[in-house]
């Protein structure tokens, strides 16, 4: 790899380093999800509600199924509290929790609005609040019962969208507190904009507020809006059953999700995001395009030796052995001229002392090899054993040429 190669990646590390760094050392973000969650300690999590509920009572009990299953399937009576950003009920479930009140039992429902045909069960309807001239996003609340010094406003200062009840049944309901924008302190709050009623139903009450934040730990730690939650608990009989909707809840109880524990765990998040940039660094640095390996082309066999020992079989299994020894005694003396470099056209002593010297072969070898193959020159026809001969004393006489050459 040259300088140039190696410097870049040395830069990508450090950089990679750097930034990991900062981000495991900058302090964390406040998680501002609105969960409503019993056990979520987060600003929008309902945690210390729910202890200090379960401090000044022990009919508390939370309910981590849906109402209509848990009414159809206990006979409880008591109180029944729901709090989160939006609830539906439906049709089915919704006639279930009403017939529930007319026995005699008391619902509450703080969410930001309610689904239709509540409010037309109670008669009501409702209104967003207008916030054309609240620059700063700051809204208060409070309580109209005397016994809860209902000249105090409480402040809520995070940006959001709220309703209150802009027609009311006056001969059935009960207004318990307001919602308006904040203008300062000790500014009376507009007796229009209602948040906060009781209706009776039956031999029970109903009870709805449109600020279900009351409930969360942002609101409540934020003093003395403590006073305010626990003026709407007040009317709430704690010598009764207390049961907690926990179905209801945008924040879950359990987390499905198998990236929860690595995503959760600060040291396996950052393990996750390292791997991750190394994976992107190998892509960048091996996805170039590199020059395609050269295919190995093998050349062609040489099938001529092949070829003529085929030939050779079909003479030797057709018993032609005299066209065969006349062949080999040809092919020879070519062997003689090429390599020994000796001329084959008189074959006499001076001949074979010459070739015995140059082949390394001794005379009287050289001389049984001539002799056989002048026995065979002369013969119309040869035998298995006279061909086989010949074969032999050929290649024993190549056997001691120190010149030969691979054929």
């Amino acid at each position: 790899m040259s300088k140039k190669g190696k410097l870049y990646i040395v830069l990508v590390a450090l950089s990679i380093i750097i930034i990991v760094f900062l981000e495991m050392t900058k302090p964390k973000d406040v998680n501002w999800y609105p969960s409503y969650a019993t056990h979520h300690k987060i600003p929008f999590g309902s945690y210390v509600f729910n202890e200090q509920l379960n401090r000044i009572s022990n009919n508390i009990t939370p309910v981590e199924r849906p109402p209509f299953e848990f009414l159809e399937e206990t006979n409880v009576e008591g109180t029944y509290l729901f709090y989160n950003g939006g609830i539906n009920f439906g049709k089915e479930e919704l006639n279930t929790l009403l017939d529930w009140v007319d026995n005699g039992n008391t619902l509450i429902v703080s969410a930001v609005d309610f689904e239709d045909k509540l409010l037309d069960t109670l008669n009501l309807k409702t209104k967003s609040v207008k916030t054309f001239e609240n620059f700063n996003n700051e809204y208060q609340v409070n309580l109209v019962n005397p016994l809860l010094d209902n000249k105090q406003n409480y402040k809520y200062d995070k940006a959001n969208t709220f309703f209150y009840f802009d027609e009311i049944d006056t001969t059935q309901t009960t207004i318990l507190g307001f919602i308006d924008t904040y203008r300062g302190e000790n500014t009376v709050i507009k007796d229009s904009l209602v948040n906060t009623i009781k209706q009776s139903f039956g031999d029970g009450e109903i009870i709805l507020n449109t600020f279900p934040q009351a409930f969360t730990n942002y609101f409540m730690l934020t003093s003395p809006n403590q006073d305010y939650t626990a003026g709407l608990m007040s009317y709430i009989d704690t010598s009764k059953p207390v049961f907690v909707d926990t179905y209801y809840k945008n924040g879950k109880k359990f987390y499905t999700s198998p990236m929860y524990l690595f995503l959760s765990t600060k040291s396996l998040k950052w393990a996750y995001y390292i791997m991750l940039i190394g994976v992107l660094i190998y892509i960048i640095f091996e996805g170039k395009r590199k020059q395609r390996a050269i295919p190995i082309v093998r050349p062609l066999k040489n099938k001529t030796v092949d070829f003529t020992r085929t030939i050779a079989n079909m003479y030797y299994e057709n018993g032609k052995h005299k066209d065969i020894s006349n062949h080999k005694i040809t092919h020879f003396l070519d062997y003689i001229r090429n390599i020994m470099h000796l001329s084959t056209s008189e074959i006499n002593d001076t001949f074979i002392t010459n070739l015995a010297a140059r082949s390394n072969n001794t005379v009287e070898d050289t001389k049984t090899l001539f002799n056989h193959i002048n026995s065979l020159n002369s013969k119309a026809t040869i035998n298995n054993s006279e061909l086989e001969r010949l074969n032999t004393l050929i290649e024993q006489f190549k056997s001691h040429n120190q010149w030969k050459t691979k054929q």
